[in-house]
């Protein structure tokens, strides 16, 4: 059984990074800049954001934070895009996720150009990512890919489940695991209504698990030798720790990965990998590779 780490994985990748950058800036190019926008205090967010701003000083990027309280409004947030869409500086932004209520988060994404849309939610990548297009792809299905890419995994012809259907990871991973560039897999989405889900999960050679349940996939749910993707980060209370908690995966760890072939843990899976690829897209943006 291998374990999939995502952090040594995301480690190399900025090493490979920070290279390209290195001999951009050498050859008189601009080093790529990525901004955030950071609205109120979220715990989770404040995680997020300090570490995609680390991510960018390993990478030798140019990294700015733009705060705002949670009483902003929505006119005032849609300024501060509008000005990031005008920063000939900027090559690449994100306004961290989720906003307070008060604010149409859909809204806000529509108005990001998604020329510089290094998240990749905007429509018009989603659209192009959804025919295989070049486009921003979203940072936790690609870092999906890059691990297996890198693991070597089998993915053509082979039979995937993906347990989750949203806008950020499910459909995205489905979209791309069954286009011949990318999977070329068979592909089933299996989500809270969907009959026989533990039946349909066995049969996968690849289980990509993102519904955000902890252990909520055993190993009556996998069939020996397949591939396991953990996709999920609860916070669990946990009296043991310091802090409180402890992160727990959709997929229970000490189970499967007695019968599979390769399993990510959590954390150190998935979720260095996802950073890691904002870090790619932002990459891209400043090379202008998808879009002149």
């Amino acid at each position: 059984m291998t374990i999939i780490d995502g952090k040594a994985t995301a480690a190399k990748i900025k090493e490979e990074i920070a290279q390209r950058v290195k001999d951009i800036v050498a050859a008189g190019g601009k080093r790529p800049h990525l901004a955030a926008v950071l609205v109120g205090h979220d715990g989770g967010s404040e995680t997020y954001v300090r570490n995609k701003v680390l991510a960018c000083q390993a990478c030798g990027f140019e990294s700015t934070l733009v705060r705002y309280e949670d009483d902003i409004t929505e006119e005032e947030l849609l300024q501060c895009v509008e000005k990031l869409n005008n920063d000939k500086d900027v090559d690449g932004f994100i306004v961290q996720l989720p906003l307070p209520k008060h604010i149409n988060e859909q809204k806000i994404i529509e108005a990001i150009d998604y020329k510089k849309d290094v998240d990749g939610f905007h429509p018009i990548n989603v659209g192009r990512m959804a025919i295989g297009l070049p486009c921003y792809i979203s940072a936790t299905p690609k870092g999906i890919l890059e691990l297996l890419r890198r693991y070597n995994v089998e993915t053509s012809g082979k039979k995937c489940a993906i347990l989750g259907r949203s806008n950020i990871v499910g459909k995205p991973m489905a979209q791309l695991m069954m286009q011949k560039q990318y999977g070329d897999a068979t592909v089933v989405v299996l989500h809270s209504h969907s009959q026989n889900l533990k039946e349909e999960c066995r049969q996968a050679d690849i289980v990509i698990a993102a519904i955000g349940s902890p252990e909520f996939v055993t190993a009556d749910m996998v069939k020996p030798g397949a591939v396991v993707i953990d996709v999920g980060t609860t916070r669990v209370p946990d009296a043991s720790r310091k802090s409180g908690f402890r992160l727990s995966g959709d997929v229970k760890f000490d189970e499967v990965s007695k019968i599979c072939n390769a399993i990510t843990p959590v954390p150190g899976g998935v979720g260095p990998m996802t950073i890691c690829m904002l870090m790619l897209n932002t990459l891209a943006a400043g090379e202008r590779k998808y879009y002149p």
